[in-house]
């Protein structure tokens, strides 16, 4: 842990202007070859014989690229992770009363797209280490109602597939066979699983290229990758009204200049995934022995891509206490911290409604500990050694 005359080297350029938000509003970098890549492809769409085309090139070489990346057969682009997600559910074909296992601590999106599917939302608590959907509490809520599993990668980290896949093929749907496992991987692109990328396991995943996401296509942009024909075939269609595989859909589909931009950043993703777990390891060495900060856990067959940089504050700390650290750092030092993220039923009055009665115990918990710290791969070693001290500073004040 850094000394007090290291704390006090660091906070001496005092606070960050503009601060550090905990998200920051572009959340990789970009260079004169995305903007290359952006006027070429408005520059060919120029012509009147071509114009920006329906899935023009580069989206398919995009979609191919991304595909080799992730390590499967399949990717989709569309134009947003949101609507990826509501094609995922759309694909299960969901009746009243089916059900869908989520993750309570997340973001909305996820049960939100279950909810608008038509489906039953059936929250699952978390391991209270990684803040991933806990297999042992799936197996226990499972129901001859369960159609599929749907964790997310929480905050950059890998959620744990095998285990979840596992029990899927084990309690089979009594009429549709083994429970497919969905994920979101929005704050988790880049990330590893297991000797490969997050993406590859599962029926199907879903990732954001949003602004503030580890890369991002101008701001909105999604992908679905699938090693499964079918799935394939479906995602294609429904993002161009789903003529081709008779199913309902609408226009989600994703503009060539931001397949121009996102082969740039796709290409750049491995290096700011790098730089993330550098500055993540070094201020794991600048807090270690901190006793009132549990610092982010990687498990050994992951490689965590640090869209979040998350802690825990003690249990003695929990609410009121870690809500003040967060305003410490905000208001003496420019930083970001944020809690992500709390049950959904805390904050969304309609998933609430939809799930009256059900509760994560764990997850609840765990909410109030949370504490996700700023983290970004253009960051200074110097900016970075900065927020540690500044972090604990704050704790050191809080003691008294």
């Amino acid at each position: 842990m850094l000394n007090q005359t290291e704390i006090a080297d660091a906070l001496s350029r005092g606070k960050f202007d503009p601060p550090w938000r905990c998200e920051p509003l572009l959340g990789s970098t970009y260079g004169e070859e995305e903007v290359d890549a952006a006027v070429a492809a408005i520059r060919e769409a120029m012509d009147v014989s071509k114009g920006f085309g329906f899935s023009a090139s580069p989206i398919p070489e995009f979609e191919q690229a991304f595909a080799d990346h992730v390590g499967c057969k399949h990717a989709v682009a569309i134009n947003s992770a949101g609507p990826g997600l509501d094609i995922a559910m759309r694909y299960l074909n969901l009746q009243p009363g089916d059900e869908v296992i989520v993750p309570s601590a997340n973001y909305q999106a996820a049960p939100l797209a279950v909810f608008g599917a038509g489906g039953q939302v059936v929250w699952g608590d978390i391991d209270p280490r990684t803040f991933q959907l806990d297999p042992a509490d799936v197996q226990a809520k499972l129901t001859p109602r369960t159609r599929a599993i749907f964790p997310v990668h929480m905050n950059g980290l890998s959620a744990p597939m095998d285990e979840l896949i596992k029990v899927g093929h084990d309690n089979p749907h009594p009429q549709h066979g083994r429970l497919p496992v969905i994920s979101d991987a929005a704050r988790s692109c880049g990330g590893g699983y297991k000797n490969g990328k997050i993406g590859k396991k599962g029926l199907m995943t879903v990732f954001s290229f949003h602004t503030m996401k580890n890369m991002t296509t101008l701001g909105e942009g999604g992908m679905i990758t699938t090693d499964d024909d079918d799935v394939e075939r479906y995602c294609r269609s429904v993002r161009m009204y789903g003529g081709g595989v008779g199913a309902w859909g609408t226009s989600n589909v994703m503009t060539k200049v931001q397949a121009a931009v996102g082969l740039v950043q796709l290409s750049k993703l491995d290096q700011f995934i790098d730089a993330r777990h550098r500055l993540a390891e070094e201020r794991h060495k600048m807090l270690e022995g901190l006793p009132e900060i549990i610092l982010p856990h990687e498990p050994e067959d992951t490689r965590h891509s640090f869209y979040l940089y998350t802690c825990l504050v003690c249990e003695e700390w929990a609410g009121e206490k870690r809500d003040r650290l967060i305003a410490m750092m905000d208001e003496e030092f420019g930083i970001g911290c944020g809690v992500a993220n709390r049950p959904v039923y805390v904050s969304r009055k309609i998933l609430a409604e939809h799930t009256t009665g059900q509760r994560t115990p764990v997850a609840e918990a765990i909410g109030e500990r949370l504490l996700c710290v700023s983290l970004h791969p253009a960051m200074t070693d110097h900016e970075n050694r900065t927020i540690a001290a500044a972090l604990i500073r704050c704790v050191e004040r809080l003691r008294h």
